[in-house]
């Protein structure tokens, strides 16, 4: 018998096979998410961080991402890896590419200009996070980054609170080619100049200011020829984690540990594990996650063409060993 019914043929294999109900001739197979069409992309977003190496700005460029996918854009991460030539040309492969936006940790706060202007010519929007851009080549619309005056000036409460009574000399490891930490600094030494001011015998006195680079390996040897010239050093003041952890290895190898007290600034995972371990006394506490958030909030109100604020930031808060034996996010994690 010959079987002339496509849906007869139908039922005969679900038959043979089976099939505990018949498929409906017409039906068409229901797509699982995993199958369904990608959403399309709105546009592309170009982010160069000032280093991937550092887990404050990797928060940032994942947070970025994930807020970015949800409002149906992408988000190209780069890193620059704290060389502002690199990043130059990483912001003109960002124009040949035609990317909807740019986004910037600037590794130097002036040099960067030439870069933001050519992006600014092409007709791409430049937004910039945690690391202002100081110079006057070129145009960003956005600015989003922690208070880093007031970060600055509750670190320099801080000092003065571990230091009272007594005074002692003070180092700070900073970076300077970044505005962010201009701004730490300054809040800082206003801290202490004020401090001093009505001081009679605990004088704060800060003996050395140098480039501690940002980094661990830079931090480590910063400090280490800091205390050599300063063998009564009192404390150090770090301008971020990663620069007072490798002050505290430093500290460590010369036997200096219990007797010069870290202040840093960030409230990185590691940093706070090393606040909850006594091994650096308190952090002013960034949001990485709010910056990342809140830059991709700017640039999509810009896309929108809704006024954007030139300029957001948000306060720090101090983060002491208290805080630190109460955090669920250690807690979670040992």
């Amino acid at each position: 018998m010959v079987i002339r019914s496509s849906s007869a043929l139908l039922l005969l294999f679900c038959a043979l096979i089976g099939c505990s109900k018949p498929i409906a001739p017409d039906s068409k197979p229901v797509a699982t998410a995993s199958e369904s069409a990608p959403q399309t992309i709105k546009g592309t977003i170009g982010f160069s961080a000032l280093t991937l190496t550092n887990p404050f700005f990797k928060v940032i460029a994942d947070t970025m991402k994930e807020e970015a996918a949800k409002r149906g854009y992408d988000v190209v991460v780069v890193s620059a890896e704290r060389d502002v030539k690199v990043q130059a040309d990483q912001v003109n492969e960002f124009i040949v590419k035609g990317v909807s936006a740019i986004v910037l940790n600037p590794c130097d706060s002036q040099s960067i200009g030439p870069a933001i202007a050519a992006a600014n010519k092409a007709g791409i929007p430049v937004f910039t996070n945690d690391i202002k851009y100081a110079g006057d080549q070129g145009k960003v619309v956005c600015h989003v980054a922690t208070d880093n005056y007031q970060g600055g000036k509750l670190a320099g409460e801080a000092m003065v609170k571990l230091l009272a009574g007594t005074g002692g000399k003070v180092a700070i490891l900073h970076f300077p080619q970044a505005e962010s930490c201009q701004m730490r600094v300054k809040g800082f030494l206003e801290i202490i100049a004020a401090h001093n001011e009505k001081a009679t015998g605990d004088k704060i006195d800060v003996v050395a200011t140098l480039d501690g680079g940002g980094v661990r390996d830079e931090g480590f040897k910063a400090a280490k020829d800091t205390i050599e010239a300063n063998p009564d050093l009192a404390a150090i003041f770090a301008i971020n984690d990663p620069s007072a952890l490798g002050a505290r290895a430093a500290l460590e190898g010369v036997g200096k540990a219990d007797q010069v007290k870290i202040i840093a600034f960030d409230g990185q995972k590691e940093g706070k594990d090393a606040i909850r371990d006594g091994k650096i006394v308190c952090d002013p506490i960034q949001f990485p996650d709010r910056i990342g958030q809140m830059t991709i909030e700017q640039i999509v109100k810009y896309f929108d063409g809704e006024s954007v604020t030139p300029e957001i930031l948000i306060p720090s808060e101090l983060y002491y060993k208290e805080d630190a034996e109460k955090d669920p996010e250690l807690k979670s994690t040992n």
